[in-house]
């Protein structure tokens, strides 16, 4: 049933159109009597192949988004634990570095849905400015200059991660390369029509509706999986990735477990 169900989401209008677009020009042809048949490897050089080529890089970039998402959340809470941890007793900085790692994680998944993501990557950096002034802060409760030093690492750590995942949403699929893709998706019942018309023509007349039919379904689908992809951050595909994280990770960190404690489940 989920099967069903997710596959369902990638039939879309352009499905139905590029669909009945094949079945109205295979009864034309059938009705004209202009019917030959046509080498189908043709379908898979100038359409499936780019489609295929397309999805293996969106899915290696979503794959690439995943892990730099890891990476900045991972160090994200070593800061925190950094705060929490290394400055003398009684001069912990734990409740500044929960505001900002929520703040953090927080400003970051706006960042990806944001109409205006000038105003939101402002929001990104002034969130990571305030964890620099932070490790200032570490420096006077008594932090030895090499584990700041450290923070400032994981910090940079952040940044760098969070740049990449900026890459992956800025620089997509070739342009060239998905024109070229949508240009002969949607030219193939016109060009292909005739073929179409040709299976069990005239003994099995379904046939051939039942094979253009299937080429239509085949094609768009495959394209709408592509598109699904392209933006790993937009939430439109089962594939994304899931951005507001910032309340689950926050209680995780700032549970009643002391320091140290194991926690069981």
């Amino acid at each position: 049933m989920n099967t069903l169900t997710t596959f369902l989401k990638i039939i879309d209008w352009q499905t139905t159109a590029v669909a009945a677009l094949a079945l109205l020009l295979t009864f034309i042809c059938r009705h004209y009597g202009f019917v030959f048949e046509m080498p189908t490897g043709l379908i898979g050089i100038a359409v499936i192949f780019p489609l295929v080529f397309s999805i293996v890089t969106a899915f290696r970039r979503r794959e690439d988004a995943l892990k730099y998402f890891a990476s900045l959340k991972a160090h994200a809470v070593a800061l925190y634990f950094a705060h929490r941890d290394w400055p003398p007793a009684g001069k912990s900085q734990a409740v500044q570095a929960e505001k900002l790692v929520r703040e953090l994680l927080t400003a970051v998944a706006n960042y990806f849905q944001a109409d205006d993501q000038e105003q939101a990557l402002c929001r990104v950096y002034g969130v990571i400015d305030a964890f620099s002034l932070a490790h200032e802060q570490l420096r006077q409760v008594g932090v030895p200059a090499n584990e700041v030093s450290r923070a400032n690492q994981y910090l940079r750590a952040i940044i760098i991660e969070f740049e990449r995942m900026k890459n992956i949403a800025r620089y997509r699929t070739p342009v060239a390369l998905r024109a070229y893709s949508r240009l002969f998706l949607n030219l193939f019942p016109i060009i292909f029509a005739p073929y179409f018309a040709s299976v069990g023509y005239p003994d099995y007349p379904i046939a051939g509706y039942i094979v253009a039919l299937v080429y239509a379904l085949v094609l768009v689908s495959l394209d709408n999986v592509q598109d699904h992809l392209e933006n790993p951050y937009d939430g439109v595909g089962p594939d994304d990735l899931r951005l507001n994280v910032a309340g689950v990770y926050t209680r995780m960190i700032t549970g009643n477990t002391a320091p140290g404690e194991a926690v069981l489940s």
